[in-house]
C-alpha cells in the first residue's frame, strides 16, 4: 500500500497482508481470511426515561470459526460501525489462534454513550439488543464478553435474557459476576497478561524490571492491573494518565495510592487535582512523548499515529489496548527501531480467561485464581515461545500474525472448503 489507512479494519488488513505475504499464500485464501463470516447489524429503538424515543444500532461482526466458536467483546462507544467492528473481529480470530485458544473471532457493541444513559436505560439497551441477536449467539456458537465500556453488568443483563428465551446457559457469555458462574481472575487477566509479556520483552530487550522506566496511558481496567502487576517487579511507573488526566513523577508512582483514588472515584477515573503531590500533572500527549523505556498505550485504538508518531520517545511500545497503533504508524517506529509488542500477543490474557470461564461453565466447575493464573501463564509462555522462532528480526507483530494465520489456515484446510 502506497499509504496507510488509520481504520481498525484496514489496519488489521495490512498486518495480515504482510503476514500472508511472507507465508506465501494464494490470493483466494488471503481474501477469505480477510474477510467476515457475517456482519449483522440491528436497529435498536429505546424509551427513555424521560419518554423520548432514541434509536441506537448494534453491531456483531463473526469474523472466522474454523478453531471453534466465535468469540468477541461488545463495545458501548458512539463511533461504533460496522467497519471498525469488522476489523477488531479480525483481530481476535489472529488473537485466539496465537493464544492457542479453540476459538474463532468476533467484535461487537451498541453506538451509544452510557455514560449519557441511566442504568435501567441501559439494561433495557442491552436486552433489547440481546434480544435482536439472540439468534446468532450461543454457547457453542459465539460467546461475547465485555469491552470497551461495558463490564460483567452488562454480560449479566445477556445471560438473563438469554436464559429467558433458551434455559439456564452461563455459557453463553464471558466475565461475568462471580456469582453467576464468572471465572476467578478474570478482571485482572489482561492486565496480568499485559505485565507478564512487557517483562518477557524487556528481558529480550536487555532491559531489568527493577531499572525499568514505564508509562501507561490509560489506567482502567487493563492500564491499572498492568500498573500494578509491573510495579509489584519491580518497575518505576513513572507516568499514568485517563480521561481524568495525568501524572508524572520521574522516580516513580505510588501505584497503591493512584488505585485507591479510582476506588474512591467510584472507580472511574484519577481524580489528579486530589493528588497533585504524587506528581507533575501532564496530558495525554505529554506522556506518549516522555523518554521511557516502556510506553504502554492502554486507552483506545489509534492512540499513537501519523500525527504525532515522531514524538515517541520510548525504547519499547506494548499495545495493551486494541490497535492502539495505526499501521502507518507502526511502520514508522520499526524503521526507528522502536519495539512494537502487537495487541494480538500483549493483551490476549483477557480472552485466554474468558475461554477458561466458558469450560469451567461448560463443566459445571469453578477453579481457584491459582489454577487460572497457571493455566493463563502457560498460553502466555507458548505464545511467546512461538514468536520468538518465528522471527530474529524482533518484528514481533509480523510473527505474531504469521503464527496466528498458519494455524487458521492449517485448521481450514484440514476441515475442507465445500459443502
Amino acid at each position: 500500500m502506497s499509504q496507510f489507512e488509520h481504520t481498525p479494519r484496514e489496519c488489521t488488513k495490512t498486518f495480515l497482508e504482510n503476514a500472508l505475504e511472507v507465508l506465501g499464500v494464494e490470493s483466494e485464501l488471503a481474501y477469505l481470511l480477510e474477510t467476515p463470516h457475517r456482519t449483522v447489524e440491528v436497529e435498536l429503538p429505546l424509551r427513555r426515561d424521560n419518554g423520548d424515543l432514541a434509536v441506537y444500532h448494534g453491531f456483531r461482526v463473526q469474523h472466522d470459526d474454523s478453531r471453534g466458536p466465535f468469540k468477541g467483546g461488545l463495545r458501548y462507544h458512539p463511533h461504533l460501525n460496522a467497519d471498525h467492528a469488522q476489523g477488531l473481529a479480525s483481530l481476535m480470530t489472529w488473537k485466539t489462534a496465537l493464544m492457542g485458544v479453540p476459538m474463532g473471532g468476533a467484535k461487537g457493541g451498541i453506538n451509544c454513550d452510557p455514560n449519557e444513559l441511566s442504568i435501567g436505560e441501559l439494561e433495557r439497551l442491552t436486552k433489547q439488543f440481546a434480544t435482536r441477536i439472540a439468534a446468532i449467539i450461543g454457547p457453542a456458537q459465539d460467546i461475547p464478553a465485555p469491552d470497551v465500556a461495558t463490564s460483567g453488568r452488562e454480560m449479566a443483563w445477556i445471560y438473563d435474557l438469554y436464559t429467558q428465551l433458551n434455559g439456564h446457559h452461563p455459557d453463553v457469555v464471558t466475565g461475568k459476576p462471580l456469582e453467576l458462574g464468572g471465572s476467578e481472575g478474570r478482571v485482572e487477566a489482561t492486565g496480568y497478561g499485559v505485565a507478564w509479556i512487557t517483562e518477557a520483552a524487556c528481558k529480550a530487550r536487555d532491559i531489568t524490571m527493577d531499572s525499568a522506566r514505564i508509562a501507561i496511558q490509560g489506567f482502567g481496567n487493563v492500564g491499572s492491573h498492568a500498573a500494578r502487576y509491573l510495579a509489584e517487579r519491580g518497575a518505576r511507573i513513572v507516568a499514568v494518565s485517563d480521561v481524568g488526566g495525568g501524572l508524572y513523577n520521574s522516580q516513580g508512582l505510588d501505584i497503591d495510592v493512584l488505585l485507591d483514588e479510582v476506588e474512591n472515584n467510584d472507580g472511574k477515573s484519577l481524580s489528579v487535582s486530589e493528588i497533585q503531590g504524587s506528581g507533575d500533572a501532564i496530558d495525554n500527549q505529554e506522556l506518549l512523548s516522555l523518554d521511557v523505556d516502556v510506553l504502554i498505550p492502554a486507552a483506545l485504538g489509534a492512540a499513537i499515529n501519523r500525527d504525532n508518531v515522531d514524538n515517541i520517545n520510548a525504547d519499547m511500545v506494548v499495545e495493551a489496548a486494541n490497535l492502539p497503533v495505526t499501521c502507518d504508524a507502526d511502520a514508522s517506529l520499526r524503521e526507528r527501531g522502536v519495539m512494537v509488542i502487537p495487541d494480538i500477543l500483549a493483551n490476549a490474557g483477557g480472552v485466554v480467561v474468558s475461554y477458561l470461564e466458558w469450560v469451567q461453565n461448560r463443566q459445571g466447575q469453578h477453579w481457584p485464581e491459582d489454577s487460572v493464573n497457571q493455566t493463563l501463564t502457560r498460553h502466555l509462555d507458548a505464545a511467546w515461545r512461538a514468536i520468538r522462532q518465528r522471527t530474529s528480526e524482533e518484528d514481533f507483530r509480523l510473527a505474531a500474525y504469521s503464527v496466528a494465520a498458519e494455524r487458521v489456515i492449517q485448521t481450514k484446510t484440514l476441515r475442507g472448503f465445500l459443502l
